[in-house]
């Protein structure tokens, strides 16, 4: 069997991607990724073939925090669905199945519905999937602010169908009628199927519904061993035997355990180095400071600081005070299954939820939605590094499951996913909010 793995997004949509294709290859199948040029020369390093999609995204977490007008955001999702309608077709032949990762593969399942494939849809947090329970994340690109306690969820989630169609519905219908495909009603519910999976830990992330609460109406084409809800697996690691470089087996040998801080691909605040650095020597601890695609630096040559690149975050974080990060699923949950304490600082989208959440299990701190400065982070790192956080952190680690990209992949190989599942409505009015 062959499986086209595609995603556009940055490391956070990428790397679970990558887990799935390392199980499915260890149960004898085949997995080719379509992903942004810029992880094709790591992905193929691991022996994986790759189908490029779309520009190059790094250089965006330097931006200027631009926010496009309605009539450029048509415009961006016109070219993302031409891109996607050129390069799937082409990166689908001689699969069996697609697995389209993230919120914005827009034009996949009607290239497996074209070409006769199996489709599945993954999303990689709880609130990516409508529910009475829990309101959309917040989008910076459409401006939509964090919803408050007392939300009408079902109201929120009506509007985000609203505006997912009229962003997307009038590109993808012109190119479903080129491929001689009916119109698309619903972008939605078209994009995520009957059961989309949900590759997160149910432990750290659970499905807030029980019974059909989220999909009823599935008679047609029920998903056989569902209950027509989401099916959660476990989240996607990858798994990673990479060394930690000498410098950094020194620095760590050198003293303490240091806090990390790391926040990958997003923008950069002013001043955000040198807060990072503030709230570590305030806590009387060292710090890791992780460059990504921001480039954060340095702000002295003193050596209880030490700058890093890439790292396998599953090697290093079992040896550090306190993982200090934005909020993407793949750090939340490598730090969770290191026992590491956490601070969140979130900008957006799911990042809101994973700080909730880490909360919520009293496994660290969830920084308010604003830029971080010293002071913020001292106060969310002494949080986090109090005994009774370090030791709840410790418990959670143990009951963080592993297994969850070899279950998707025994589920994709033994035909568990429907070829053409039907939409996603919205939760009835009397499952409650």
């Amino acid at each position: 069997m062959r499986v086209l793995l595609s995603t556009i997004g940055t490391r956070g949509e990428v790397q679970p991607m990558v887990a799935l294709a390392t199980a499915l290859r260890a149960l004898g199948a085949e997995a080719r990724l379509c992903v942004p040029p810029d992880f094709r020369k790591w992905v193929e390093g691991l022996g994986f073939p790759v189908v490029p999609i779309g520009p190059a995204l790094r250089g965006t977490a330097s931006g200027s925090g631009f926010r496009p007008t309605p009539e450029q955001l048509r415009a961006l999702a016109e070219g993302t669905v031409v891109t996607q309608f050129a390069t799937l077709p082409e990166a689908a032949e001689g699969c069996d199945a697609i697995v389209a990762g993230g919120g914005l593969q827009i034009a996949a399942r009607s290239v497996a519905e074209a070409a006769g494939l199996r489709y599945v849809h993954a999303s990689y947090c709880p609130v990516a999937l409508p529910s009475a329970h829990h309101a959309p994340p917040p989008l910076a690109l459409q401006g939509r602010p964090l919803a408050p306690d007392d939300a009408d969820h079902r109201a929120l989630w009506a509007e985000d169908a609203a505006h997912v169609n009229a962003t997307f519905r009038d590109a993808l219908n012109a190119r479903r009628k080129q491929t001689g495909l009916p119109p698309v009603d619903d972008v939605r519910g078209h994009m995520l199927g009957a059961t989309p999976w949900l590759a997160a830990d149910p432990v750290l992330g659970p499905w807030p519904g029980t019974g059909n609460e989220l999909w009823p109406g599935a008679e047609d084409e029920p998903c056989p061993g569902t209950d027509d809800e989401p099916w959660q697996p476990g989240a996607w690691l990858l798994p990673d035997d990479s060394p930690l470089s000498p410098t950094l087996e020194d620095f760590l040998a050198a003293g303490e355990p240091p806090v990390y801080f790391g926040f990958g691909s997003i923008r950069a605040t002013p001043g955000l180095a040198e807060a990072m650095t503030a709230a570590a020597r305030a806590a009387g601890r060292r710090a890791l400071i992780s460059r990504g695609w921001a480039g954060l630096a340095l702000v002295d040559d003193a050596p209880d600081c030490l700058s890093v690149g890439d790292v396998n975050q599953r090697a290093l974080f079992p040896r550090v005070a306190a993982v200090v990060h934005h909020g993407g699923a793949g750090t939340t949950t490598a730090a969770a299954l290191a026992g590491a304490p956490q601070v969140i600082a979130p900008q957006m989208y799911d990042q809101h939820y994973w700080a909730r959440r880490v909360r919520e299990l009293g496994t660290g701190a969830a920084h308010p939605p604003a830029p971080p400065t010293a002071d913020s982070l001292t106060a969310a790192l002494r949080q986090a590094l109090h005994p009774d956080t370090a030791a709840r952190a410790r418990a959670l680690g143990a009951r963080v499951r592993t297994d969850g990209a070899r279950r998707a992949a025994e589920r994709l190989l033994t035909g568990g996913a429907p070829a053409a599942p039907g939409p996603v409505p919205l939760p009835p009015e009397e499952s409650g909010t």
